[in-house]
């Protein structure tokens, strides 16, 4: 039989058919996919085929195989790790919610995660929430941050998942894909989920004021079909994203206004650190690259990763 992944608990994968019946599966033994080393070898999202099995009256699935992904989003494990943790597979856009306060949302982790995304050819787009509560220069701060990345070519709506505003937009741009909802903590990812289709009613949680961070709401990747043709994964909150296995001389392909400017560079192997004649430094100078992204490029080759955890 052949089903997706539609949510994962660590040991055992609800596995929804074509003909649509739900299985509760597991794996046998050691099960890796060649070339990823992965804390989680089965990710919401992955086509499988299965097995079925009875056992005490209990009707249950053995994954045996995965069928080939067409991407992923995959984050470092834990800080200093060569493993990683597959997020979800089989995504054709993913939501990257960002808020200025209750959490701030600082734009190195912003510039990570496009990293990666870039990395595997999915689209993002940028969801700035909670703008009912911003006062006039903390809505500065985000229709700058908006500016910044629209320049780059990503999408960026401002939104509020309470009040509603831009929730019916949203909703246009995700008819008929699998839409991949992501951010820090407390961002408002289930809150808005729950805009876009009320019936789901995901559980929602305050944000610390201690830490104004955060409070975890989803504990694994689970995916949904909604009644407006669309489908979505929502995912842990998460606190720091690391890039992994990605070569120094790479890292700035994925900086899509980089790599617009490589070929101007006067070594064709310019990292745009102290190299002469570097188009991407020129245009720095010349205020036409965000400092912010230019930092982010910096973290990312010196491995000043973040605290890689999810929450």
């Amino acid at each position: 039989m052949t089903g997706q992944v539609y949510k994962s608990t660590g040991s055992w994968y609800t596995v929804k058919t074509l003909n649509g019946k739900v299985y509760e599966c597991r794996i046998k033994g050691k099960f890796r996919i060649e070339g990823i080393k992965s804390t989680n070898p089965i990710a919401v999202g992955d086509f499988v085929e299965f097995e079925l099995e009875t056992k005490n009256n209990r009707e249950t699935g053995i994954i045996k195989r995965i069928e080939e992904r067409k991407n992923y989003i995959v984050r470092k494990s834990v800080k200093l790790s060569k493993q990683t943790h597959i997020i979800a597979s089989n995504i054709d856009q993913v939501f990257l919610l960002i808020t200025i306060k209750n959490p701030q949302t600082f734009t190195s982790f912003i510039d990570r995660f496009l990293v990666t995304a870039e990395a595997y050819s999915i689209k993002t787009i940028l969801l700035f929430n909670k703008i009912d509560t911003y006062n006039e220069d903390e809505m500065i701060e985000a229709r700058y941050l908006a500016a910044v990345y629209r320049k780059i070519g990503y999408e960026c709506i401002g939104i509020s998942a309470k009040t509603g505003k831009n929730i019916d937009k949203v909703k246009e741009l995700m008819i008929g894909k699998v839409n991949m909802f992501t951010g820090n903590s407390g961002v408002g990812k289930s809150t808005l989920i729950n805009a876009l289709e009320p019936g789901l009613n995901l559980k929602t949680r305050e944000i610390s004021e201690q830490h104004a961070q955060g409070q975890h709401t989803t504990t694994f990747a689970e995916m949904f079909d909604l009644s407006f043709d669309a489908m979505i994964i929502d995912t842990p909150g998460i606190r720091g994203f690391g890039v992994f296995d990605m070569d120094d001389d790479e890292v700035g392909d994925y900086f899509p206004e980089f790599f617009k400017l490589k070929e101007h560079c006067k070594f064709n192997n310019c990292l745009h650190i102290q190299e002469p004649k570097c188009a991407v430094k020129e245009a720095l100078d010349n205020d036409e690259i965000a400092f912010s992204r230019y930092r982010s490029y910096l973290q990312i080759l010196e491995g000043d990763d973040e605290t890689y955890r999810i929450d």
